[in-house]
């Protein structure tokens, strides 16, 4: 009986560690925001030069040929805000996830190293990708003064949303680091799961225009409620919506606990699978 708890301590111990290795995730953080931007010439510009180019192509195909329209005004302009809006939660998710899928096989060389922290990895990635999350938001805000004119104060919510969204990421990018390891196709099937995923969340296309058949299935979806959000308080002027919110940080949390405890149940077979 003892010998069961003090293994199962033994699971959780290192998750109570996290704060206390806190410098090494920051370095490991910033070294993969540099590595990734090394050598180019536009540099760390691509982190908005990038999200800018995907808006205009799906502005340019989705408003303009086939109508769709966001916010009361109804205009291009409008739909390519609502779109950057919802693309910047997917976009930082997305891109942990994608990433945790090879972590540890990239870094098999510290598998072997019994004293290092693998659950940091991920945890350090998911940061990186905050990173430019907020770079992302910093040229959001500034398109919302040129196109609006104003700002709304319930952009300080932000906050409240990024902490289950953060939460939600870290038990994804675990989950999936684990499954990366005895699956190495791993990367290619996630691949397939998110692009489904983009295209089941109202982010290119507004609620309004899902028949009403499907809107159930449209707000089972976690990330319509986070999404939900972030626009209303970037751009309507609005408080969360409150109980989508907590719907999302429930799945947040459940996530989370779960996909923490795969990656340390699996974790002794690594070394013996690389």
């Amino acid at each position: 009986m003892i010998s069961a708890q003090t293994a199962r301590r033994a699971v959780w111990r290192p998750l109570w560690q996290l704060p206390q290795r806190f410098e090494l995730i920051m370095s490991l953080a910033r070294h993969d925001l540099v590595a990734r931007y090394k050598g180019s010439v536009l540099g760390i510009l691509w982190a908005i030069l990038t999200p800018v180019v995907m808006i205009a192509i799906f502005t340019f195909i989705f408003a303009e040929i086939f109508g769709a329209k966001f916010g009361a005004r109804g205009s291009s302009w409008d739909y390519a805000l609502y779109l950057f809006c919802g693309l910047l939660p997917w976009t930082m998710f997305q891109e942990t996830i994608q990433n945790a899928s090879t972590t540890i096989v990239a870094h098999a060389n510290l598998v072997k190293r019994v004293v290092f922290p693998l659950e940091t990895l991920p945890v350090a990635q998911a940061l990186a990708a905050l990173g430019n999350q907020m770079f992302g938001t910093v040229a959001l805000l500034l398109a919302t003064v040129l196109i609006h004119r104003e700002l709304h104060l319930t952009i300080l919510w932000l906050p409240v949303l990024l902490v289950p969204q953060l939460v939600a990421t870290l038990g994804a990018a675990w989950l999936v680091a684990s499954l990366g390891v005895f699956l190495r196709d791993m990367a290619q099937g996630i691949t397939l799961i998110l692009m489904a995923w983009l295209y089941l969340t109202p982010i290119i296309y507004p609620e309004s225009i899902v028949p009403v058949r499907y809107r159930p299935l449209v707000n089972a979806n976690p990330f319509t409620a986070l999404v939900r959000s972030y626009r209303r308080i970037f751009l309507e002027g609005a408080a969360p919506d409150w109980p989508s919110l907590a719907y999302f940080t429930a799945f947040a949390m459940i996530l989370f606990v779960f996909g923490y405890w795969w990656f340390a149940k699996t974790r002794r077979n690594f070394a013996d699978v690389i």
